[in-house]
């Protein structure tokens, strides 16, 4: 690891940021940045072989829990020292993609300037808030406060369309009017405002997409309609009715409700498909036991470097790849191979992180960590595929580029036409067909079934065990008629089952199956268990078992109504005897 260059940016006003010592020389606290004097400092810490200093416990603490967090931070950048306890906002370091255009990347949160969509970090993580979607819920409060505010708008401008309303003083009086102004002002500017940035950014980058006819559409209503409420001067009589200039808040505010609901479900479906990876991560455990001198110790999965002993006890998970050194018992791989019974490991066999170690004890060597482990090389190409696109949406890009501009061209004409030869009041009408145009051809379907049908699947496919390699492979699965499986086992339940028992020397075959299987109750083996389920299918009576002993990687042997009783390998059953 190199040497970070130190950078000097003391506050003499701050009392934090003194001179830390007689003029020796001082390193910089990777958390907060506050200078430090490498020969008086209390809290350090060693990473990578490279010694850290800190200007308290709690940045000591921080940095133990998520080290590369803060040494991937650019060297430029010099943050304020914020108080203790504050986490920071955004994880240094990290790369932001779109989910629906991944050739767009940036280094820091944001939306995306070709669809407005919020930008997701491309390296996945399992942390506990990793679940947390923070779009998916402003998005979802936005929804539900705007969806409040816009029931009563919509009741009121409805009020003459029922009969048993229409009659009342209130249905169409000034009171009633202002009211739908009030309620619709928070649900235009607070709950759509989303939508009027992404329409503003997509037109200052030139990309315009569906955001800006929401916006368009949205903010030609409300703007007509708020002037007819402050200004209703402007307006010619003809455009009049009773005396009154018509308003359209109703359908500002459900267009937004509306928009804001296509959002949450899209975001829900996002969040699902993320929950895929998440469960791969969670695959792996978050720490493992280090062998050292003095005896061992649990560390965090991120502290494991290539050539450390790590111990693996019973039931325990296998932290990273790695070499088996001291030791052995019998691993279960079926998150790998898809089959359900353990695989021997002694000294000198290759171990797979996230695997789970059955009843013996062993010592490894860490040979892959981190993202080059073979689950980690899983989890980057589910990621990957997710982000993938399939050659339609190429096309479907295309397309969408076209289909916003003639969109705003044929809701301007529409304005003209409605103008020129629409009935009276001609204004009115113009807006109202060209608000209509606006919205009505919002091309949402167009820019995101072809995105969200790819993650959806890879997703799907993740959590049912199919790695899809890319977009391109998923959507050429629709012409295969012919699926060829590699080799036997492949296509299984996950777990053994018991067919049929044949014995010899004379055995009779239930006698034989509720010996064996009063012995495997005391057996965690897989075989161990079909063998018991077998024998209850048949409704033979297991009974208890005296000297029962387990022999890794052998068998189980023991007494069974006076008779001894052994179960295993061939080998195991002839060393046995």
């Amino acid at each position: 690891m190199q040497k970070r260059e130190e950078h000097r940016h003391e506050n003499p006003a701050d009392p934090h940021h003194g001179h830390p010592g007689k003029g020796g020389p001082t390193v910089k606290d990777p958390v907060c940045g506050m200078k430090v004097n490498p020969t008086t400092a209390v809290h350090t810490h060693e990473y990578d072989g490279q010694p850290y200093f800190f200007c308290s416990r709690r940045c000591l603490e921080k940095f133990q829990t998520e080290p590369d967090k803060y040494l991937h931070r650019p060297l430029d950048q010099h943050p304020v020292h914020a108080p203790h306890g504050s986490t920071p906002a955004t994880d240094a370091g990290s790369t932001y993609t779109c989910p629906m255009h991944p050739e767009v990347q940036q280094d820091h949160p944001g939306d995306c300037p070709k669809c407005g969509m919020a930008l997701e970090p491309i390296t996945a993580t399992a942390s506990p808030d990793a679940g947390e979607n923070a779009e998916l819920r402003d998005m979802t409060k936005r929804f539900w406060i705007g969806a409040a505010l816009t029931l009563p708008v919509f009741l009121l401008a409805m009020a003459h369309l029922i009969p048993a309303l229409a009659r009342q003083s209130w249905a169409d009086s000034h009171a009633s009017r202002w009211l739908q102004f009030a309620l619709t002002m928070p649900v235009v500017w607070w709950a759509g405002w989303p939508f009027f940035r992404r329409g503003w950014r997509s037109v200052v980058t030139r990309q315009l997409n569906m955001f800006t006819l929401i916006a368009l559409g949205v903010g030609a209503a409300f703007v007509f309609s708020a002037a007819a409420m402050l200004l209703p001067d402007l307006f010619p009589y003809t455009m009049r009715h009773e005396g009154k200039v018509a308003i359209y808040f109703e359908a500002a505010a459900v267009i937004v409700v509306l928009v804001l609901l296509g959002q949450v479900l899209e975001l829900r479906a996002r969040s699902r498909t993320g929950s895929a990876i998440t469960a791969l991560l969670n695959l792996a455990p978050p720490t493992a036991r280090q062998v050292a001198p003095g005896g061992d110790h649990e560390v965090s999965l991120d502290h494991v470097k290539v050539g450390d002993q790590l111990r693996v006890v019973p039931g325990d998970k296998v932290p990273v790849d790695g070499v088996v050194v001291e030791g052995h018992s019998n691993v279960e791989e079926s998150m790998i191979t898809g089959e359900p019974l353990p695989v021997e490991k002694r000294v000198g066999d290759n171990v797979t992180g996230g695997t789970v170690n059955g009843t013996g004890s062993f010592v490894m060597r860490a040979e892959r960590v981190g993202s080059d482990t073979l689950l980690g090389q899983i989890v980057n190409m589910v990621a990957e595929a997710q982000r993938s696109r399939a050659p339609i949406q190429g096309l479907v890009d295309k397309v969408a580029g076209i289909f916003v501009p003639v969109v705003l061209a044929i809701s301007v004409l529409t304005f003209v036409l409605w103008l020129w030869l629409g009935p009276e009041p001609q204004l009115a009408h113009a807006i109202v067909n060209a608000v209509a145009v606006l919205i009505i051809a919002c091309p949402c379907a167009l820019g995101l079934a072809t995105p969200m049908s790819i993650m959806v699947g890879v997703g799907r496919g993740a959590q049912a065990g199919v790695l899809v390699k890319n977009a391109e492979a998923l959507e050429r699965l629709e012409t295969v008629t012919t699926l060829v499986v590699d080799k036997t086992g492949t296509l299984t339940e996950g777990k053994p089952k018991l067919v049929n028992v044949l014995p010899t020397g004379g055995f009779d075959a239930r006698e034989f199956l509720r010996l064996a299987a009063s012995l495997e109750q005391n057996s965690e083996h897989p075989l161990a268990a079909a063998i018991v389920q077998g024998a209850k299918e048949q409704g033979l009576a297991i009974v208890a078992v005296q000297d029962f002993r387990s022999v890794t990687a052998g068998g189980v042997l023991g007494t069974v109504a006076g008779r001894a009783v052994l179960v295993g390998k061939p080998d195991f059953l002839r060393n046995e005897k």
